[in-house]
């Protein structure tokens, strides 16, 4: 019964392709091993709908990318990125040209298609080459990305005949690291970017603050990042970005249609400001920088009017860096607050938000005060979080507010995959690969609507995560797990189908250089 429920599953999601990683379960000791699974059949995300038929197109030398009718500057961007994904180091020239008539990729905007949404696409294979149609240039981004999965990890290849018609259930698919605990490079994040696109993630969610580190440079306060910035976990030297390269960041991602969202924690995580300057403090005097790694000892002074500059100054500048719509304004763990004075402080600061056109982001704990008409509430529980916390969170979304969900038990990748993981923390347990991906976003809250929930987010935090290698570790194979969890329709949500899946990305994960954690609970190929 558990495999036809599996096969059912897959059925409402595949169409008319083959429903063999359905209907198989891991390899083990003694079992046949499963069949090969179609390209169209190792998508990942799972599409909305695939249906396979006939021949399909040779990619190689000769394939152009044509870009119409009167195609505008983003859509023959589009293209040039898609050729320069698709190429790799040695692959064909790939030239992106003006019109549509031809064979080669065609990629073309049309308005009239209403039910793909913004980010959805159809993409139809057939010998005289590909159509990918968009509602929107990011529509056509998305469809590119699948073309990618379906062509071979290297060289040239045949695309399988047929359609693919997508597009995501939840809007909001993000992916958290954070440089404050341990710093970490612009470099090292775009890398992330270009390892996240590939399935889809559509938001980038940086936490720049926290007790140890202060990591952009802000000109009207600049002892923050030259002061609070020399610092980390363990005593390391740190380091901050530039305004610039922070640009460069914000510019990098969204050509690549992923949004940057920028956390300043608090009023709780502040110590790295509070040892800049001694103003923000109660008593007027700075202790020194941090290096451990325990929280909620911090607050910045919720009685002085120089706090509130402090605020406005550093939000001001961050909203004139940042092009996308939320600014998140922390308000986890303010222990060192009280409870009155943390929700006098959230009122001013969500204020300042709005004064600069953005919409709040906050994490869960904000329910608890008085969120901001359409403020959005980051829940970061788990099953061991408290009914009352549950409660609050359940009455903000009820009340209007959205949701995004990241739960610390499934999506944390911070979390210890098992006791012998290397780095890593298990306050709230161990999340093997299985464990971090089965679950329900729509259905996850009891009393919260799948109407509710503007989609989820895995974040890194970096108390225990130092290098790039540990960082990589750590997220994949999880992160990608997060992704179908954000773009796949509900029925597709299958373990045994999700896992071989996943098993078939090893190849391009290993082709990235990726480091990833080898689960025994994938059937991975070797």
């Amino acid at each position: 019964m558990r495999v036809l429920r599996r096969a059912l599953g897959t059925l409402l999601v595949l169409g008319a392709v083959s429903c063999t990683a359905a209907q198989t379960g891991d390899a083990r000791a003694g079992d046949d091993p499963p069949a090969a699974l179609t390209p169209f059949e190792r998508l990942l995300p799972a599409p909305l709908s695939v249906r396979a038929g006939g021949p399909g197109y040779s990619f190689g030398p000769g394939t152009v990318i044509r870009t119409g009718p009167g195609a505008g500057p983003e859509v023959r961007r589009v293209g040039e990125l898609l050729a320069g994904q698709l190429r790799g180091p040695e692959g064909p020239a790939l030239p992106v040209v003006a019109g549509v008539r031809g064979d080669g990729i065609r990629l073309r905007v049309d308005g009239a298609e209403d039910g793909l949404g913004d980010e959805g696409y159809r993409l139809v294979s057939a010998p005289g080459g590909i159509d990918i149609v968009a509602r929107t240039p990011a529509g056509l981004f998305r469809g590119g990305q699948t073309l990618r999965q379906l062509l071979p990890v290297s060289g040239p290849g045949t695309v399988p005949g047929g359609t693919v018609t997508d597009r995501p259930r939840f809007a909001y698919r993000g992916a958290m690291v954070d440089i404050a605990r341990h710093y970490f490079t612009v470099e090292q994040v775009k890398r992330y970017v270009d390892q996240l696109v590939p399935y889809k993630v559509n938001t980038l969610h940086v936490h720049l603050t926290d007790d140890q580190g202060w990591r952009l440079a802000i000109d009207s306060w600049p002892r923050l990042a030259q002061y609070g910035g020399a610092g980390e976990v363990g005593g390391g030297p740190g380091g901050h970005w530039t305004k610039e390269e922070y640009r460069e960041l914000v510019a990098y991602a969204g050509e690549r249609y992923v949004d940057v969202v920028p956390e300043i924690d608090m009023p709780g995580h502040t110590n790295a400001a509070l040892a800049s300057y001694a103003e923000l403090n109660c008593d007027g005097k700075a202790p020194p920088r941090y290096t451990g790694v325990k929280v909620g000892f911090s607050s910045l002074c919720v009685a002085k009017e120089r706090t509130y500059a402090f605020v406005d100054e550093v939000l001001g500048e961050l909203a004139e860096l940042t092009p996308g719509r939320h600014l998140h304004i922390g308000g986890d763990e303010a222990h060192a607050t009280p409870a009155a004075d943390y929700a006098a402080f959230m009122d001013r600061a969500q204020q300042v938000v709005g004064r600069y056109g953005k919409t709040v982001m906050a994490w869960h704990q904000l329910a608890g005060a008085r969120p901001a008409p359409g403020a959005v509430l980051q829940y970061w529980g788990h099953d061991r979080t408290s009914a009352a916390d549950r409660a609050e969170v359940v009455a903000a979304a009820k009340a209007g507010h959205p949701l995004v969900l990241s739960p610390a038990d499934r999506v944390y990748l911070d979390m210890k995959y098992e006791a012998a993981t290397g780095p890593g923390l298990s306050w709230a347990g161990y999340v093997p690969v299985a464990r971090s991906y089965s679950w329900d976003p729509g259905a996850y809250l009891a009393g919260v609507p799948e109407s509710a929930v503007l989609g989820v987010e895995a974040p890194l935090w970096t108390e225990n995560v130092a290098t790039r290698a540990e960082w990589e570790l750590m997220a994949f194979p999880r992160v990608l797990g997060l992704a179908e969890l954000g773009w796949s329709p509900a029925a597709a949500l299958d373990w045994t189908a999700y896992s071989r899946r996943l098993a078939a990305q090893g190849p391009r994960m290993e082709a990235q250089g990726i480091g990833f954690h080898r689960s025994p609970d994938v059937p991975w190929t070797r």
